[in-house]
């Protein structure tokens, strides 16, 4: 004949004996249920704490990286109960300013405090770059962490997988994308597991990017989207067909100074019609194919051969370029 009201608030389970008799003298234990998880999610405006299957009713408390005033942490919590008495709460805290400025961190503690169960969530900056580059993804534990396991996920279509596992105990990694990422192990063990991929395109690695650390009664989120962009040609185009190699245009008309590729002479400009007919311009020679450098030839004779030059003229008449408005420009050199 006794009572057990597991609905008393405050932790409060006692059992209350209606008719003690002798044969009920003995050792009575209370057992509690202990927190076996806390989940933290980010939301466009909210971060949520959420844990179940507890009890008695635990409390919650809430903390960020960098340090907020107390004031900033106030929070919505609900407490409910399943047919068997055992609890769910659930928190929710609005988000300080920008998402990716805080790492939110939420602690469920048990009634008698004897677990904390803390997890964390941080959303960081997205990441764009341009494929073909190496790339590392910053994930940093929060603290020191003692055999912990560290995991990769890879989401592009709402399916996520698991890239790359680690186990900090046993020292034992799954690597699905063995050639492609990989972590460092001795900044590893230091609590880093940022993630480098070594020449990621952009079909392939583009998408969201999730590490998470786990430890005794821990866990911490941290999660990127990552935008690797198609690869653009670090040029400009030389009369609309060959681009410009990088580099070789600084501080010129990029219209004219450039390097062409070998096929360029069937592409180059047409003279322009003139009603004096121009002396042509005289030209590089051509470049042997399996020469990589290119050397003017010697000029000493052909000046033998050039005409007096007029007052305040070099001798030269005005090329195409100059009638075309590319003055003070180098001769456009085509190599293959």
């Amino acid at each position: 004949t006794a009572l057990f009201n597991s609905h008393i608030p405050h932790g409060n389970a006692s059992l209350l004996l209606r008719r003690v008799k002798v044969q009920d003298k003995g050792r009575y234990k209370c057992y509690t249920t202990l927190i076996q998880s806390v989940i933290v999610e980010i939301t466009d405006e909210m971060v949520t704490c959420s844990s179940q299957n507890i009890y008695p009713i635990p409390q919650v408390a809430w903390a960020t990286v960098p340090p907020s005033a107390q004031e900033a942490l106030e929070n919505s919590t609900t407490k409910t109960t399943d047919h068997k008495g055992l609890f769910t709460v659930e928190s929710m805290l609005r988000i300080l300013g920008n998402v990716s400025n805080y790492t939110y961190f939420c602690s469920v503690i048990s009634a008698d405090k004897t677990q904390i169960w803390t997890a964390s969530r941080k959303n960081q900056e997205d990441i764009t770059q341009e494929e073909g580059y190496a790339l590392s993804i910053p994930c940093i534990a929060p603290h020191s962490l003692q055999n912990f396991s560290l995991t990769w996920t890879f989401d592009s279509s709402n399916d996520p997988i698991v890239i790359l596992r680690y186990d900090h105990r046993t020292r034992h990694s799954f690597n699905l994308w063995e050639g492609e990422a990989e972590l460092d192990q001795d900044l590893l063990l230091l609590g880093d597991g940022s993630l480098v991929l070594f020449k990621p395109e952009s079909e392939e690695h583009s998408g969201t990017y999730t590490c998470t650390f786990s430890g005794l009664q821990s866990r911490h989120i941290i999660q990127t989207r990552v935008n690797i962009t198609v690869s653009r040609t670090d040029s400009h185009r030389c009369n609309g067909t060959d681009p410009v190699e990088a580099g070789h245009h600084k501080g010129l008309n990029t219209a004219a100074s450039c390097i062409i590729r070998h096929d360029c002479a069937d592409r180059n400009r047409e003279p322009a019609q003139s009603d004096v007919q121009d002396e042509p311009l005289r030209s590089v020679p051509n470049v042997d194919e399996d020469s990589s450098v290119t050397s003017l030839p010697d000029t000493k004779e052909e000046e033998d051969e050039e005409e007096t030059p007029l007052d305040g003229s070099d001798g030269l008449q005005p090329s195409n370029l100059q009638r075309d408005g590319f003055e003070n420009t180098k001769p456009v050199l085509c190599i293959p």
